[in-house]
């Protein structure tokens, strides 16, 4: 139960390939509570991956149910995901995304447009959920992290698809 600290780019272990979880022990559910506390903490995140504070286990939460865009759209809240796989994806869309790990820039990127995923979740039980719209960019997002990727990795163009944040005064 702690807000952990967000590793940001270039840190090395951000570009780690993330272990599986064989064994769902306390450990593992610890990871996800401060991945949940760490998310909660930062007041604009919809994501955390372990990597980002430094675990490189194959664990992420995921809740756009209190952002803009989520509101907006059928989502299943707060989501703990726990070996997560993306089993089927269908469409594709260019959108805007951002990372707390790359907090000066956001990119555009392509996602599929729906997505099935499968994952045990905070009580070791085995889900297979269907996700659309921002919730499914959020999964990807995530997901992406566990196999050492960061959004920038999908810009097609860094000249012409990734914007540097406004700074807030």
């Amino acid at each position: 139960m702690a807000v952990k600290e967000v590793l940001v780019y270039p840190d090395p272990r951000l570009k780690e390939m993330c272990a599986p979880v064989d064994d769902f022990d306390d450990s593992v559910r610890q990871l996800l509570q401060d991945l949940v506390d760490t998310m909660i903490d930062a007041g604009h995140s919809v994501g955390v991956a372990a990597p980002q504070i430094g675990d490189l286990r194959r664990a992420v939460v995921v809740d756009v149910s209190k952002s803009k865009l989520g509101k907006k759209q059928v989502n299943h809240g707060l989501m703990q995901m726990v070996n997560p796989k993306i089993i089927e994806t269908e469409g594709s869309q260019v959108v805007r995304e951002g990372c707390m790990s790359v907090p000066d820039y956001t990119g555009n990127v392509t996602r599929a447009e729906k997505i099935v995923v499968q994952y045990l979740d905070e009580n070791g039980d085995f889900k297979v959920v269907p996700s659309e719209g921002f919730e499914a960019i959020a999964i990807q997002h995530e997901l992406d992290h566990l196999d050492g990727h960061l959004f920038l990795d999908r810009v097609s163009s860094l000249k012409t698809d990734l914007f540097r944040r406004k700074q807030k005064k």
